[in-house]
C-alpha cells in the first residue's frame, strides 16, 4: 500500500509501457536536413508554377503485409432499428499477402502504385522502369526513401549505372521513414478502404487497391501550407520547420518537425545554388 502511494505521489506507473526509437544513425540530423531541403526546394518550385523545371521529386516505399482475408461465413448487413453494424463471423480464411510499392509526385499529388508478391531488388528495379517510363527522357527523377537493403543493393546499382543522372536517391535516415511524406499516403488508405477489407482471392485484392487507388487520384492535389523560414535559423538552434498540414490527396495531415542547421546563410546558399547536401549512391 506504501509502494502505490509512493507511485501515485511520484506519478509513475510501471504498469504502463511506452515505446520509442533509439536513435541509431549518427548522421541522422544530417540526413533530416536533406530531406527538409528537398521539400522546401520542392514548394519553391510549386509556388513559382516553374514549368521549365526539367526534374521531378517522389515519394517513395513499401506498404508490405497487406493480408487477403477470406470470410468463411455469410457477411451480415445492417437491419434498420435492428442491427446497427455490418455483421461479421469470427473465423476467417487467410488466402495470402501482397506489397504495394507507391511513390507520389510531390509536384501534382499523382500517385505511382505497383503491386507485387514480393519487395525485392527486382520488384523495386521494375518500379524504377515503371517511373523512367513516366517522365520526359531530358528529365531527372529524384526519389525520397529510406536505406532498404532493396533500395542499395549490387542490382540497383548496377542498373543506375547503365542510366546516369537519370535517378537521384534521397534517403531518409534510420528510423526517420515518418520523414516521408508517402507514409502518409499509406496511413490514409489504411483508414480508408483497406479498413476491413474482405476478398475472395488474391487477385481480387490486388484489383482494389488499384481501384481505390484510381478513386482517390480523381482529384489530386498538393497544398504546403507552412511558417516562413526567414529568421528561424540560428547558429546550431533548433527550430520547428511546420509541415503544418500537407495537404495530399483531399487528407490533411499536420507534422512538425525538429531540424538542427547549421546558420540561416548556409541555408540560404544552398537555396540560391541548388547546391544537394543529400546523400546519393
Amino acid at each position: 500500500m506504501h509502494l502505490k502511494l509512493e507511485f501515485k505521489k511520484s506519478n509513475i506507473k510501471p504498469h504502463k509501457i511506452s515505446y520509442y526509437l533509439e536513435k541509431k544513425d549518427p548522421d541522422f540530423d544530417a540526413k533530416m536536413a536533406s530531406v527538409l531541403h528537398v521539400y522546401k526546394e520542392v514548394a519553391l518550385v510549386n509556388d513559382n508554377n516553374a514549368c521549365n523545371y526539367k526534374q521531378t521529386t517522389v515519394s517513395y516505399d513499401e506498404k508490405p503485409g497487406i493480408q487477403a482475408i477470406k470470410n468463411i461465413a455469410p457477411q451480415l448487413l445492417p437491419v434498420p432499428n435492428k442491427y446497427s453494424s455490418v455483421g461479421r463471423d469470427y473465423e476467417y480464411k487467410r488466402l495470402g499477402t501482397v506489397s504495394l510499392l507507391a511513390a507520389i509526385d510531390l509536384h501534382n499529388g499523382v500517385v505511382t502504385p505497383m503491386v507485387c508478391d514480393r519487395h525485392r531488388s527486382a520488384e523495386f528495379i521494375e518500379f524504377l522502369k515503371k517511373l523512367d517510363n513516366q517522365y520526359p527522357k531530358d528529365w531527372r527523377i529524384r526519389i525520397i526513401l529510406d536505406n532498404h537493403s532493396s533500395h542499395i543493393s549490387k542490382e540497383i546499382k548496377k542498373y543506375l549505372a547503365d542510366i546516369p543522372n537519370r535517378f537521384e536517391f534521397v534517403f531518409t535516415p534510420k528510423h526517420g521513414s515518418w520523414l516521408n511524406m508517402i507514409e502518409m499516403f499509406f496511413s490514409k488508405i489504411a483508414r480508408s478502404f483497406l479498413r476491413n477489407i474482405r476478398v475472395n482471392s488474391k487477385e481480387e485484392l490486388i484489383e482494389r487497391i488499384y481501384k481505390g487507388i484510381e478513386e482517390t487520384e480523381l482529384c489530386p492535389k498538393v497544398v504546403f501550407r507552412r511558417s516562413k523560414l526567414s529568421g528561424l535559423f540560428d547558429l546550431f538552434a533548433v527550430f520547428k520547420f511546420n509541415f503544418s498540414d500537407y495537404f495530399f490527396n483531399g487528407f490533411i495531415a499536420p507534422y512538425s518537425i525538429p531540424v538542427f542547421l547549421r546558420t540561416h546563410a548556409e541555408f540560404e546558399y544552398h537555396m540560391e545554388h541548388s547546391v544537394p547536401i543529400q546523400a546519393t549512391l
